[in-house]
């Protein structure tokens, strides 16, 4: 395992490597009895209730939710200086927004980013960028997405900043080859050499929230220039390699899966409609690398001040797919 401690504070953020992750946990919920007591201990979000669209027989749609609170933030920790507290962050906020599409067509799983950036009309609040939504409740959220995005959304699932480290402690690190020397000064990521490491919690966590990646192939370090979006595609394939590493894992080891469960239900939040035991049928497709993945087209913009990005004019063909209105698109990767 790698490790580099950093006094440097950075842009607060959760990731879709958490979220996948969690799915794990929710494949581990479908295959073990013995932990459906663990499912009636997860938190509903009544709030949520009539704020649903009714499932489709064509689709589902899961809305996937990263909390970035920092409640609870431990300034002992080894990373406290990377992570922050309540302080940092202005609020709690939806650091990451996915939505997961079930295609029962087609007998395929697609996930869409969202950008937190992505400038939207907030039900009832006005513009503002999507991440923003949250600070009003998840009922809010979901009601930005279902329209101003126009994608329906069917379950709701959201997972806090915290249990991150945990389950990448319990799954035993994530193995993830680099190319090149690859670090992020604000974060504290460091890969002094290429090769294929195990990246222990908070080397995991260093990666997951990179906004400012580097990498020397050269001699030199050269700032990766894709920001917040190539964060996106990084998370999301380190998502699969951690997946189908825990998948392995609860096979052959059932008390591993046990392990995994208990370090992360403690931090999950659901729609009251969610069967978390149903919805592992859905889940398996990330350990067998079939997930489609998208980002949604883009472009930054200034706007009243602030650094955003608007939709692109190829957006329309990714979201009327998610919305179950059109054929899917070439994935972005």
């Amino acid at each position: 395992m790698t490790d580099r401690r950093s006094r440097k504070r950075f842009a607060p953020g959760l990731n879709v490597i958490t979220l996948g992750l969690f799915f794990l946990v929710v494949s581990a919920v479908g295959l073990f009895v013995a932990t459906r007591q663990q499912e009636a201990n997860v938190e509903r979000v009544g709030e949520l209730d009539g704020v649903m669209t009714d499932s489709q027989s064509s689709f589902v749609n899961y809305l996937l939710v990263g909390s970035d609170t920092r409640e609870g933030a431990d300034p002992n920790s080894v990373d406290y200086g990377g992570i922050g507290d309540t302080t940092d962050t202005g609020g709690n906020r939806s650091d990451t927004i996915i939505v997961l599409h079930i295609d029962n067509d087609r007998d395929t799983a697609s996930i869409m980013s969202i950008p937190r950036d992505l400038w939207v009309d907030i039900p009832g609040y006005g513009l503002d960028r999507v991440n923003a939504a949250y600070t009003h409740g998840p009922d809010v959220l979901v009601q930005t997405v279902q329209t101003s995005l126009g994608v329906p959304i069917n379950h709701y699932i959201e997972v806090d900043f915290f249990s991150f480290k945990d389950i990448i402690g319990a799954l035993g690190g994530v193995d993830l080859c680099f190319e090149h020397p690859t670090r992020d000064l604000n974060t504290g990521l460091w890969i002094g050499e290429p090769g294929c490491y195990n990246l222990g919690p908070v080397m995991s966590l260093a990666y997951a929230r990179s906004r400012y990646y580097e990498v020397n192939r050269t001699g030199e370090w050269e700032v990766d220039g894709s920001a917040d979006l190539g964060r996106v595609i990084r998370q999301q394939k380190f998502l699969q390699a951690a997946v189908a590493k825990a998948a392995q894992q609860m096979a052959s080891n059932p008390l591993r899966a046990s392990d995994l469960i208990n370090a992360a239900v403690g931090s999950l939040r659901v729609d009251p409609g969610t069967n978390l035991v149903e919805s592992a049928e859905f889940l398996r497709p990330l350990a067998a690398g079939g997930l489609a993945r998208y980002t949604l087209p883009t472009f930054p913009e200034e706007i009243g001040g602030k650094s955003v990005l608007v939709l692109g004019a190829e957006a329309p063909n990714v979201l009327r797919y998610f919305a179950g209105l059109d054929e899917p698109p070439l994935p972005s990767g």
